[in-house]
Formats: structure tokens, C-alpha cells, sequence
């Protein structure tokens, strides 16, 4: 396999896993926020990634999600599942589940917690490619997993048979930019926080982005990637500064990514939910700069 084996692209969305009242997986609310997302023309989803809390889930609960998103997609878009973890054998569990409940792929990070070689990051991926049957779209995003894949490794990682595609969430431009170069010949490049430098990365020859925000900032966060696709600057650049303001609301003043991400859709009149232990709900002061900072930027009303 290689970059030619998938037509994934465009701006796909890190969705999130809503929970209920007594902590379980809230699957009609669920199913409505894809819908939502189709419906303002992403081109596809990311089940139980980072945004989707799959540190905070059973085996059992991400592979149940699995099954959720191919139903809920209705094939409307791409569905790519995140199935890495510590070992090897759990990984490999989790993409070959990937495989029976129809995904389309599975993206998969680097073990987590243990610093790693470069050696033993490839062999992880290796060990899995050779067991699997399913396009890999690998994930860089060493702030979570610890471990980082360096353009050099990613060089290296392209070569798999089973990898097509790489999340760059590095949130480092020139990172990024280095894996384009490297690899954009044999697989496909994704914008991991197309809210930071999205619209340069597509005008430059990303294949899509991914990222969490159109959980609350939809359509904008899709129009972002259009806009740059389809050479319009001024407005490619109006909709990356508010994507950076959104990122600094987000991740300040007592906020953190994802307890944020949920309560500005409550916020919105979307579903979001509480997240799960350790992370914390909104309350208090920073609940109440989050949704200042959303009236402000027009995205919700006084």
C-alpha cells in the first residue's frame, strides 16, 4: 500500500466520545454530532483518538466505538479509528477489530509513557503492519505520546506496507513542514492543528486536515481547508485567525483542550457532555472566560 491506495483527504474531524450521566458512552449523541459534521462537509471522522478520550475507555468501550462510527458514518466519508497503545499486542488487537467493524483505517501513535528509541518505534509499527490487514495512518504528536516521529523516521515508517497516511500534530511548522518533504510522494500528510497553520499547510500540498475544533466551530473549521484549496487567501487567513484565537481560548486561563472542546459545545447547544476522570468539567471562572471568549469571536450570542 501506499498514498495511491486510499482517496483519503480534505478536512476530516477528530470527533468526540460523549458520555452520559452515569459515565457511559452516550451513542445517540454520539451519532448526531457526525451527522452534524457531514453535514457541514467534512469528508470524514476520527473515532476515539485523543479527542475521543481513548485513554479514558475499556478495550471493550473503543472497540464498541468502532462499530459506532461505520453506522453512524451511514458512508458518508472516511471513518479511521485510533487503535494504538502501549504494547504491540494490544495495538495489533485493536486495528485487526478496526478491520471486522468496517473502518476505513486506523490511526495509530507511537507507545506512550516509556521513552523510546527510533529503532523501537519502528519495530512497533512494523511488528503491527505485518499482523494487520488495514491502511495505517501513522501519529505524531509527542506533547500526549512521549515518543516523536522525526521526518527521518517517518522516511523510514512510509516504507510499511500497511502505512498510507501520517497525522502530523506535532504543532511544529517546521516539523511539519520537513515530513511533507520527506513523505508526501509516497503517503498521506494531514494537518494534525490545522487551527495553528492549517491554511498554509493545504496551500503547500497537505492532502486534509484533522483536528477537534469542528466539534464546536463548524463549518468554519472545514471552510478553512476549502478556502485554501480552492486559492482564497483573504478569507483562508481570516478563518486561521480565528482558529488561533479559538486555540488560545481553549488552552488558557484554567482551560485545557478537551474539558474545553465539551463545554463550549454545551455551550453551543451541542452535546458534549462531562469528560472522564482525571480530566475535570468546565466550572467556575474559566466556564465563564470560555464562553466570553466564544461571544466574542461571534461564535455564540450575549
Amino acid at each position: 500500500m501506499d498514498r495511491t491506495s486510499v482517496d483519503w483527504h480534505g478536512p476530516m474531524v477528530a470527533v468526540i466520545t460523549p458520555f452520559d450521566d452515569n459515565g457511559n458512552i452516550d451513542e445517540v449523541n454520539f451519532s448526531s454530532n457526525l451527522r452534524r459534521m457531514f453535514d457541514n462537509r467534512a469528508t470524514g471522522i476520527v473515532v476515539g483518538g485523543c479527542t475521543g478520550e481513548f485513554w479514558a475507555l475499556s478495550h471493550d468501550e473503543r472497540c464498541r466505538l468502532f462499530s459506532l462510527g461505520v453506522k453512524s458514518a451511514e458512508g458518508r466519508g472516511t471513518v479511521i479509528v485510533g487503535t494504538g497503545a502501549i504494547t504491540v499486542e494490544e495495538t495489533i488487537q485493536l486495528t485487526l477489530e478496526a478491520k471486522r467493524a468496517g473502518c476505513n483505517g486506523a490511526l495509530i501513535l507511537p507507545p506512550y509513557f516509556v521513552k523510546l528509541t527510533e529503532d523501537e518505534i519502528f519495530h512497533h509499527y512494523e511488528t503491527v503492519s505485518i499482523a494487520t490487514n488495514i491502511p495505517i495512518m501513522l501519529y505524531n504528536i509527542p506533547g500526549n505520546a512521549v515518543n516523536a516521529i522525526s521526518p527521518t523516521l517517518a522516511g523510514r515508517l512510509a516504507e510499511l506496507d500497511q502505512v498510507v497516511a501520517i497525522k502530523e500534530s506535532s504543532g511544529d511548522w517546521n516539523n511539519f513542514y520537513a515530513t511533507l518533504v520527506e513523505v508526501k510522494e509516497r503517503i498521506r500528510v494531514f494537518c494534525g492543528p490545522s487551527s495553528l497553520y492549517g491554511a498554509p499547510a493545504v496551500s503547500i500540498g497537505a492532502d486534509g486536515t484533522i483536528d477537534c475544533f469542528p466539534n464546536v466551530w463548524a463549518p468554519g473549521c472545514m471552510d478553512l481547508y476549502y478556502s485554501a484549496k480552492d486559492g482564497c487567501p483573504a478569507e483562508s487567513q481570516d478563518l486561521q485567525v480565528t482558529g488561533l484565537r479559538l486555540t488560545e481560548l481553549f488552552t488558557s486561563g484554567g482551560c485545557t483542550l478537551y474539558p474545553a472542546t465539551k463545554a463550549a459545545m454545551d455551550l453551543l447547544g451541542y452535546f458534549g457532555g462531562k469528560p472522564r476522570s482525571p480530566l475535570q468539567a468546565l466550572k467556575g471562572q474559566p466556564l465563564k472566560e470560555l464562553k466570553n471568549g466564544l461571544v466574542t469571536l461571534g461564535l455564540l450570542d450575549e
